[in-house]
């Protein structure tokens, strides 16, 4: 069985720059603190972690919209599960990004959720200020 995960977080730095963050192979490295390739164009694979989180690039809309076939070294043989990160303005100039991230394996629900928060939301909060 899978669920979804679904997060909002705000940022003080612009949908462009949060963007950036998430899709640009050496700032994604910078942010994280862990090796990152991530290709530029829809249909390339992305890799973090030193291969922990892999996948493949789906939809692209600079500064409003990535989705990724995202998975996790521990989830089951041919699961894969499906992140979208949506970028929206807010009023004090800064980000409010929402992930939707389907299809994660039921029992790694509140390992990947605390993941998110501490891998991603706070060192991107902390990299950006």
């Amino acid at each position: 069985m899978c669920k979804t995960i679904k997060h909002k977080v705000k940022f003080k730095a612009s949908p462009d720059e949060v963007y950036q963050v998430l899709a640009d192979s050496k700032l994604h490295q910078e942010c994280i603190g862990a090796k990152a390739t991530i290709g530029k164009a829809i249909g390339e694979r992305f890799e973090v972690f030193a291969g922990k989180i892999t996948g493949v690039i789906v939809d692209l809309a600079p500064g409003k919209r990535i989705v990724q076939a995202w998975r996790r070294s521990d989830f089951p043989a041919g699961i894969f599960s499906m992140a979208a990160f949506t970028l929206q303005a807010t009023k004090d100039g800064g980000t409010e990004l929402i992930l939707t991230h389907r299809g994660v394996p039921k029992a790694l629900i509140p390992d990947v959720e605390a993941a998110w928060r501490r891998d991603y939301w706070q060192k991107i909060k902390n990299y950006l200020s």
